[in-house]
């Protein structure tokens, strides 16, 4: 009796608390809705406390950052996961649930409360808002000693002993005659070393003809050099040197590499292509001393400039070198999104000094680069088209051959129209001919 009295009251005292949990909760509530959920206060330290691990300052699985409010607005590799307005639309809040086709998360304990969670509806009902000023803190930002990161600067030139390392005659005659020779000077000293004595002249042209233009002076370049006293000889060289048309060649080889130019189309069957004219263009714009922000453009894009010339369109001749598989039985498809994939890769090396390519299936370990950034830059090449042009020669166009060729095809386009214009007419006149003939007639037509 006593035990049953004792349970009666347990059992009234339980659903009291149980009134009053309800109560101070919905009240709690009711304070919540009049003064606003907080991002800052009340849901990123729930976002801290429970996806920080995977979803923080340090890693970012999926692309997603919880920790700052304006990373979780911003979404992850598969777009936003936040619906202002509407919780149930939220793929968020459907992770912190899980269902049918969402996995809950976390995918460890310890998991959101059901009071934690109502806390995110709340906030995604109110608009998902995050403060204004909200920033990456100082101590969490990633910091690159990546070059291509680096601003650019110029350095202050290193000091020198001088004449405690040179000689003190090649000291006076003034060793150091620009700053690149500081600099080198400087390193010298610091690993104890003296610079060499000046090399003979003919190893001088030797050595710059080569650099230059990949070849060996002539016989009578040689001897023009050696015969010139005056000063400023080796200057007059090198200006030579800068004006040939082989240093456009040689130059342009470096350039070629990178562009990953070839003569044919790869593959098993590797047939030949014919894309020489880029080369050309990339030779011709070297030895123009074509600025370089000019010299990217017309690359990435030149056809798409305000009346793009021919040579501009040829110059977007630099993704144009990707592989073709001519092979029976593939699959085009595939292969032109390989080379989609390829020029993304291959404009992040040359041009951004980045890997670019080690997001393809995954974010890049070490760069700041997304999975998800990757194909945004792949949505960029993926619509582009790939012409075929017709290009003269030279030759072509001395001989006016081109001008000829193009009013050829203006006549031809305009007997075309006409051949159109009138095959109707045509028709209906064979039609009306054929049906006056008897049955034994067209016995005797030919089929």
């Amino acid at each position: 009796m006593v035990r049953r009295v004792c349970l009666r009251l347990r059992a009234v005292w339980l659903c009291a608390a149980g009134i009053c949990a309800v109560f101070v909760t919905c009240a709690t509530s009711e304070v919540r809705a009049a003064e606003g959920v907080d991002f800052a206060q009340q849901v990123r330290p729930i976002f801290l406390k429970y996806c920080a691990e995977g979803h923080g300052a340090k890693e970012q699985k999926s692309g997603f950052r919880a920790d700052l409010g304006s990373a979780v607005l911003e979404g992850g590799n598969s777009g936003k996961v936040v619906e202002p307005g509407k919780p149930e639309e939220s793929l968020l809040l459907q992770s912190l649930i899980g269902g049918e086709d969402v996995v809950a998360m976390p995918p460890k304990d310890p998991k959101p409360s059901a009071e934690e969670i109502g806390l995110i509806r709340q906030w995604i009902i109110e608009g998902a808002k995050v403060p204004a000023d909200e920033g990456v803190p100082a101590e969490e930002k990633v910091k690159s000693a990546h070059w291509s990161f680096q601003p650019i600067q110029r350095p202050a030139l290193s000091e020198v002993r001088g004449a405690e390392v040179v000689s003190a005659e090649a000291w006076q005659k003034g060793w150091v005659k620009n700053p690149i020779d500081q600099f080198v000077l400087a390193r010298l000293e610091r690993e104890g070393m003296r610079p060499s004595g000046e090399a003979e002249r003919e190893t001088l042209l030797r050595r710059v003809s080569l650099d230059l233009t990949g070849l060996p002076p002539t016989i009578e370049e040689m001897e023009a050099y050696l015969n010139d006293r005056e000063e400023g000889a080796y200057e007059r060289a090198v200006d030579r040197l800068l004006g040939s048309v082989h240093f456009g060649e040689h130059l342009g080889r470096q350039w070629l590499d990178l562009a990953r130019y070839a003569d044919s189309n790869g593959f098993t069957i590797d047939s030949a292509r014919e894309i020489w004219k880029y080369r050309e263009w990339v030779i011709e714009a070297l030895n123009q001393d074509m600025p370089f922000d000019q010299f990217t453009v017309e690359q990435i894009a030149g056809d798409m400039l305000p009346e793009a010339t021919m040579a501009q369109k040829i110059a977007t001749g630099f993704h144009r070198n990707t592989l073709i598989n001519e092979e029976g039985g593939t699959d085009q498809e595939q292969f032109r999104v390989e080379a989609v994939v390829d020029r993304v890769g291959t404009t992040g090396s040359v041009f951004l000094g980045l890997t670019v390519a080690c997001s393809q299936c995954h974010d890049h370990k070490y760069d700041p680069i997304s999975q998800r950034e990757f194909y945004q830059f792949f949505a960029f090449f993926n619509g582009a088209d790939e012409p075929k042009l017709e290009v003269p020669t030279k030759e072509q166009l001395e001989k006016g051959e081109w001008e000829l060729a193009q009013e050829l095809r203006k006549q031809l386009a305009e007997e075309q129209k006409k051949f159109e214009e009138q095959r109707g007419a045509f028709r209906e006149a064979a039609a009306a001919w054929m049906g006056m003939r008897t049955t034994e007639e067209r016995r005797k037509l030919p089929e």
